[in-house]
């Protein structure tokens, strides 16, 4: 097992959203985050005064998925979430070693 973990612009969500349902993956954690890369915050104006933020809003998207999945569905965020823009995000990958569902006690990938 695999999780996909995402890093991307807030309105990029509908269309990882979709792309995912495509895929027939139904499971999918969203978690608001803010942060910065190598756009090192930006500035905004607000009442006519400009100001800097340090942190650029983001979310952060987890998807649980069986190891032979995790290339399509990879693919399937970044595509969806490429603007071709600066601080379009970043995915990555890392390895699961066992996954428990609470409501009925299944692991491994029964309980995806």
């Amino acid at each position: 097992m695999k999780l996909i973990t995402a890093v991307v612009k807030p309105f990029t969500l509908p269309e990882i959203r979709a792309a995912l349902e495509q895929l027939d993956i139904h499971g999918l954690t969203v978690t608001e985050a803010q942060g910065f890369g190598q756009q090192r915050g930006h500035s905004e104006v607000y009442r006519g005064a400009e100001y800097a933020t340090d942190f650029v809003p983001k979310v952060k998207l987890e998807i649980l998925v069986e190891a032979g999945r995790v290339e399509e569905v990879a693919t399937a965020v970044v595509e969806a979430a490429f603007t071709g823009k600066i601080g379009d995000g970043k995915v990555w990958i890392t390895n699961v070693e066992d996954v428990i569902r609470v409501r009925t006690g299944e692991r491994g990938e029964d309980a995806i």
